[in-house]
C-alpha cells in the first residue's frame, strides 16, 4: 500500500505537525525509537548514546559519505557530521522535517532532501555510491510488498565494501495488515516488519 504518492500523504498526516510539538515530545536529540540505556542517566542521554552506538557499529570515519533513509528531524545526520566528520545526505517525505533539519543543522557536511527512498536516484544522477547507509525507525513505513525494493535501493547505492544498518521496531510474526485502530490514531500506513520478511528481502 505504500506507493510513492501514498507515502507522502503519510508524511503530511503523521509528521507535518508543528516542530515545536515534536521537540516537546522528543527532546534535544529530536530522534524517535528506543534509546540505548547501558550507561545513560536519562532519556536524552540514552538517545544520544544510541546515535553514537550507530556510528560505532558502522565504523564511521571522517569523510565517509552516508545516506540516512528516513532522516526525520535530522538528529542522526547532525550528530554524525558534528561528532564524526561524516558527510550525510538525509532523505524524508516530510516537508516540515526538511525545514527543521536544514535550520537546526547548519553543518555544510549535511544535505537534506525531500524524497521518497525509491526516488533517490533522481538526486544522484552520477550514481555516486555511499560508504554507509543507515535507516533508523523508518522501515515500519515500507510495507511488506516493498521490502525487496527497499533492500535493492540500499544495495544499489552502497559501495561494494560499504555497510548498511537497519534499525526498526520489529515483530515476531510476519503480518500483511496493520491493526485498524493503530492505523487510524497512532501510526498511519505502518507495518512492523518481521525478521523473516527482512531477511528474505535482503
Amino acid at each position: 500500500m505504500q506507493s510513492p504518492s501514498r507515502s507522502k500523504k503519510v508524511g503530511k498526516i503523521h509528521y507535518d505537525l508543528n516542530a515545536e510539538f515534536y521537540s516537546d515530545l522528543l527532546g534535544p536529540s529530536m530522534t524517535y525509537t528506543y534509546g540505548y540505556r547501558k550507561s545513560a542517566y536519562n532519556l536524552t542521554q540514552a538517545q544520544f548514546d544510541k546515535l553514537d552506538l550507530v556510528c560505532q557499529k558502522i565504523g564511521l570515519k571522517a569523510g565517509h559519505r552516508v545516506l540516512d533513509i528516513g532522516c526525520g528531524w535530522g538528529g542522526f545526520a547532525k550528530y554524525a557530521a558534528e561528532k564524526y566528520g561524516a558527510e550525510v545526505v538525509g532523505i524524508t517525505i516530510s516537508e516540515e522535517q526538511i525545514k527543521y533539519a536544514k535550520k537546526d543543522c547548519m553543518d555544510p557536511k549535511t544535505n537534506f532532501i525531500f524524497s521518497d527512498y525509491r526516488d533517490i536516484q533522481r538526486y544522484n544522477p552520477n550514481n555516486i555510491k555511499f560508504d554507509r547507509i543507515v535507516s533508523i525507525g523508518m522501515a515500519e513505513h515500507v510495507g511488506y510488498k516493498n521490502f525487496k525494493t527497499f533492500m535493492n535501493v540500499c544495495h544499489q547505492n552502497l559501495k561494494e565494501d560499504g555497510l548498511f544498518l537497519l534499525h526498526t521496531i520489529g515483530s515476531n510474526q510476519s503480518q500483511k495488515y496493520q491493526d485498524p485502530w493503530l492505523h487510524k490514531y497512532i501510526f498511519p500506513g505502518s507495518l512492523l516488519p518481521s525478521i523473516a520478511q527482512i531477511s528474505k528481502a535482503a
